[in-house]
């Protein structure tokens, strides 16, 4: 039953609240230099230029060797760095948010930098 005014009772805002906060804590948890990152976009230019492969091929099995936060890459602006060594190595072409982009994603899903 809504409150007066069409509002949601209560414990269901608190409740709404919570599952929009849930959503959004990933994105918050991210350092100040990733904060503006588009993370779709960061997926897309990873999956469009086979960045998995290459690691694949580089550092053999899955890849997965490559990202190791207590190895070479212990800031998120030297993660940024090395993106953007690769983008150059490789020719992408990447603007420099996207750069950003690939970088956030990489961070959220492997190095887990504050």
């Amino acid at each position: 039953m809504n409150a007066p005014g069409g509002a949601l009772p209560w414990g269901l805002t608190v409740l709404a609240f919570a599952a929009v906060s849930a959503m959004a804590l990933p994105a918050l948890a991210q350092p100040a230099i990733f904060k503006d990152a588009d993370y779709k976009l960061g997926e897309q230019l990873i999956a469009d230029n086979k960045c998995t492969a290459c690691h694949q091929r580089r550092e053999g099995g899955d890849g997965s060797s490559i990202y190791k936060p207590q190895g070479r890459i212990n800031t998120p602006a030297f993660l940024r760095g090395m993106v953007e060594y690769c983008n150059t190595q490789l020719n992408l072409g990447f603007f420099p948010e996207e750069v950003t982009a690939v970088a956030a994603v990489l961070n959220r899903d492997h190095y887990k930098f504050k």
